[in-house]
């Protein structure tokens, strides 16, 4: 087996796993509440299934970043043009960014929660929703890796499929901002609902990296 195949083989599996986890992240999290006060009752009546989302989430994005290490090492043609390069270089930045979001959430965050000290509270939901700006990065990546399929010869997935990936993470990405950094509630549910369908995506991508020689 050449290096290629085997690289994208391990890429593609890793991937695949970080995607199913992530997907489940997403839909045990539930929406953010505006209020930080309400956010804080949310974790503290919560607790258990906070932890296990957040250290889910930990175990997914630490996956993504092995993914994003290998692939582009494997010299694939998922990596010849410079964007798919750099898309996939980004993949351990976004990920490693967004890791210290779930650590910071799954215990200090949740301690200030339980305690009830609301400035312990608000000053670290302010350095975890700072690095979970990482997330756009990730999804603005799929959309690169999707959009690339669609013009591949050979795609992994049918263009249909890429097609859709493309539009859920530009879809994550322009949602983002306008829900989590302005507070607008239908888009913060487009953004969990495009972060869904992209790991969706990527889940059926990851295995597919078997076929490339």
């Amino acid at each position: 087996m050449s290096h290629t195949d085997t690289g994208m083989r391990v890429a593609g599996a890793w991937l695949a796993i970080a995607s199913a986890l992530l997907g489940f992240t997403l839909i045990g999290h539930g929406p953010i509440h505006p209020d930080l006060g309400q956010q804080m009752k949310v974790i503290a009546d919560g607790a258990t299934r906070w932890l296990i989302v957040h250290w889910i989430a930990a175990a997914s994005l630490s996956l993504f970043a092995v993914a994003g290490l290998i692939a582009p090492s494997a010299g694939s043609r998922l990596t010849e043009s410079w964007w798919t390069l750099s898309a996939w270089a980004v993949v351990p930045v976004g990920a490693l960014w967004t890791v210290t979001t779930a650590v910071a959430e799954a215990t200090v965050v949740a301690n200030a929660a339980a305690a009830n000290d609301v400035a312990r509270f608000e000053a670290w939901w302010a350095f975890t929703e700072g690095n979970a700006n990482g997330l756009m990065f990730l999804c603005l990546v799929v959309a690169v890796i999707a959009g690339n399929e669609t013009r591949s010869h050979h795609p992994l997935t049918p263009v249909w499929a890429s097609f859709v990936g493309v539009v859920a993470g530009i879809g994550a990405v322009v949602s983002w901002p306008l829900g989590m950094w302005f507070d607008i509630g239908l888009f913060g549910q487009l953004c969990g609902a495009s972060s869904i369908v992209m790991s969706l995506w990527m889940l059926w991508f990851g295995p597919a990296h078997r076929s490339l020689a």
